[in-house]
């Protein structure tokens, strides 16, 4: 297994390969969100032709032409207009940009001696990358739409599990003011991710279960360092915005909470999930997860059952209280698991 420190060092426009035949692709996601300029207007918003209008905006109007794939922007109407509340958009969506290739390239001036080194050249990418970011939200919110004489306001955001540099700010003033954390020689620190989801298939048994394992996803997150307690568990809330969808599977998502013991291990790992979409050698999809840090110690009641062995690593699983061997049989009750 490779060293966790390679992970110490990482352009945010790098591809990154973790375990198990699973890389992380770059990419910058946007919320989007489209609200008609007259508040009284109750008439619908042709998705269609929403999404034409950013693929040609995003192509034609940035200071970089960008070509996105249709795939890759969506936009949903509301379902029910009469239900919908006056200040609620008439369609949600997002799009996803991942060809990041064009902050890469090198300007003609001459980059100091200092900064031609690794570590050099991955500031000067990050500082490229997070003021692209906000040259981009700032063109897109706010935009007027206008379709057959309707004016519309577009409203974009970066999510929330995108922005490091917001949930770093986050943790430390929730430590720093707050009276809950993890304390280690006197000073406190998040440990722990959340990673919600991912298909369940890519971290199950091959040829034994579409089932989350306990075991193989222990091993993909080694890649990041050192375990202390490792929870998997099916995620069917993921991606629900209230409107229940017909036809529903059960059990194609997971939530995994992972404790490292190192705060350098659980740092880079936030870092590199952040703004990456997850790939599985040999399928077309490209999982859009959502990466967070634990804010009220999932772990908590472990710790205090853990105290004195710390080599020794806690697995959890959906039952909250209940311990399980590293090696035991899968948790969850048997669905059926759709493709």
């Amino acid at each position: 297994m490779r060293s966790p420190d390679r992970f110490d060092c990482v352009s945010p426009i790098e591809s990154l390969e973790i375990d198990n035949d699973l890389t992380l692709l770059p990419r910058v996601r946007l919320n989007i969100a489209v609200y008609p300029t007259n508040p009284s207007q109750t008439k619908p918003v042709d998705d269609w032709q929403v999404k034409r209008a950013l693929l040609d905006y995003l192509k034609n109007s940035l200071s970089v032409s960008l070509a996105v794939p249709e795939e890759d922007v969506e936009v949903a109407r509301v379902k029910d207009l009469k239900k919908r509340k006056r200040d609620e958009p008439l369609a949600r969506g997002s799009i996803v940009i991942r060809d990041l290739g064009f902050l890469d390239r090198k300007k003609s001036s001459r980059i100091d001696e200092e900064d031609n080194t690794k570590e050099g050249l991955v500031k000067i990418l990050e500082k490229k990358y997070s003021e692209w970011r906000k040259y981009l939200v700032g063109k897109m919110d706010g935009l007027e739409l206008n379709f057959g004489g309707l004016k519309f306001r577009l409203s974009a955001s970066l999510p929330i599990s995108d922005d490091f540099e917001g949930m770093k700010k986050e943790w430390e003033e929730h430590f720093a003011f707050g009276s809950k954390g993890y304390s280690r020689g006197g000073r406190r620190e998040p440990d722990t991710i959340v990673l919600r989801g991912v298909p369940s298939r890519w971290f199950a048994e091959p040829r034994v279960s579409s089932k989350p394992s306990m075991l193989v996803t222990h091993t993909i997150f080694s890649t990041f360092g050192s375990i202390r307690n490792i929870s998997v568990a099916e995620d069917n809330d993921f991606g629900r915005d209230g409107e229940e969808e017909a036809g529903l599977v059960s059990g194609l998502h997971c939530k995994i909470v992972v404790q490292f013991e190192k705060f350098k291990d659980f740092h880079n790992a936030l870092k590199v999930l952040c703004g990456r979409s997850m790939q599985k050698q040999g399928s077309q999809l490209l999982a859009g997860y959502e990466v967070s840090w634990d804010k009220d110690g999932f772990f908590r009641g472990s710790r205090s059952q853990n105290q004195g062995k710390p080599s020794e690593p806690y697995y959890r699983s959906e039952a909250p209280n209940r311990q399980v061997p590293r090696h035991s049989p899968e948790y969850s009750r048997p669905k059926r698991f759709r493709e």
